[in-house]
């Protein structure tokens, strides 16, 4: 005979699949959480009862019945993106009695304990920057205990059945954001039970949990963006009168000469593709983007700045304060890399987010709105960081 896994040794097991790759941008990260609540038996225990007492013993002409108690619950999980996340845990789902009254005369009183381990998929569908709706959907292996004691008539050859067993699970709730560091979830979830007695059912759990993520940044908070410096116009000089005649026959004075002011230095506007630079929802420079920026910055050797402009660009993919968050970021890298590369000035360089206010698309040509590789694509061109540059050489 094989002897089953210890329920903790399966829950161990499936968090070392979740914790395999490292969390790498905002919307991926681990945590960890504790929950708790009430439990509530669905489970027949009329027809459990009458099972133990078989066919041909006393009857049950009364039930009484304890089916709610308080569960908990454990939980270690990986939000891979803001959709999208896998879970286990170990659940507690309490204790629930009940006693049966026989002809003849005698009592069955029967109580029924349930434990487990299980994994889920959540589904997450933002609301806005707070609160979001959860789905979930997935496995659990329970252990279910009865102990029964009869008086009477009543009486049962196996006081102590149990069984394990695997079953889905489901469940429902709501999330809302309490910070970058905590997060409040109210929960209803079903489990499917065996009870060890040869009848099925479910049990319910409502629950409030903490979830407390790790490895998560902070959104930044907004900059302000930095204005233009003034540059004075340029007067021109008036020419010098010309000397009153006089009568007598002199040589004509030579002309004078005015100099036009030097026309203001044209702006020099450059596109770089995002992807070509970070990555997709990346705002780390990549390799292939230095030294795209290195060939920019050798361009403009021997350049009398006024002023560089750095603008950051997305596609409308996401929620808009994400987006103009991404961009900023995307933005400051650039002027980051080009300062700390003693290019440019810093005095000389200022950065702006414009997310996704700015497409080059049209609607009618990228459709939709869910991510997918084809939208992805089609919104290439949206994804960008331009560079305006305004000097002499």
């Amino acid at each position: 005979m094989t002897t089953p896994l210890p329920l903790h040794s399966l829950a161990l097991a499936a968090l070392a699949c979740l914790f395999a790759v490292p969390a790498s941008a905002q919307d991926s990260y681990n945590y960890f959480g504790l929950g708790a609540g009430q439990s509530r038996s669905r489970i027949d225990e009329l027809r459990s009862a009458e099972g133990l007492l078989g066919n041909n013993g006393p009857t049950i002409v009364d039930l009484q019945r304890d089916s709610k108690d308080v569960s908990y619950k454990l939980f270690l999980g990986r939000q891979f993106n803001r959709y999208f996340g896998v879970e286990a845990g170990y659940f507690q789902l309490g204790e629930f009695t009940y006693r049966a009254t026989t002809v003849p005369d005698g009592t069955l009183d029967g109580r029924l304990k349930v434990q487990g381990a299980n994994v889920d998929a959540v589904l997450t569908l933002p609301l806005g920057e707070t609160f979001s709706l959860l789905g979930r959907a997935g496995v659990q292996y329970a252990r279910v205990r009865n102990n029964i004691a009869g008086t009477g008539a009543a009486t049962v050859a196996n006081t102590t059945p149990s069984q394990r067993e695997m079953n889905p699970k489901i469940g429902v709730g709501l999330q809302a954001a309490l910070g970058s560091a905590v997060l409040l979830r109210a929960e209803l979830e079903r489990y499917r039970i065996a009870d060890a007695l040869g009848k099925s059912g479910n049990v319910d759990m409502a629950s409030v949990s903490l979830v407390f993520p790790f490895g998560r940044s902070a959104a930044p908070a907004p900059r302000a963006e930095a204005p233009a410096p003034y540059v004075a116009p340029v007067a021109m000089t008036a020419p010098a009168p010309a000397p009153a005649p006089v009568m007598a026959v002199v040589e004509p004075p030579p002309p004078v000469v005015v100099q036009a002011p030097a026309p203001p230095p044209a702006p020099r506007r450059v596109s770089f593709s995002a992807e070509s630079l970070f990555g997709f929802d990346k705002s780390t420079v990549r390799p292939e983007g230095m030294q795209a920026l290195d060939g920019f910055a050798k361009e403009l050797d021997g350049t009398e700045y006024v002023t560089i402009n750095v603008e950051g660009h997305t596609d409308r993919i996401g929620t808009a304060a994400y987006n103009q968050t991404l961009s900023l970021e995307r933005a400051d890298a650039v002027k980051a890399y080009l300062v700390g590369s003693g290019r440019i000035p810093a005095g000389k360089i200022s950065t702006v987010g414009k997310g996704e206010s700015m497409p080059v698309t049209q609607a009618a040509d990228c459709k939709g709105n869910q991510q997918n590789a084809r939208l992805v694509a089609c919104l290439q061109p949206d994804r960008r960081v331009e560079i305006e540059v305004i000097g002499t050489r």
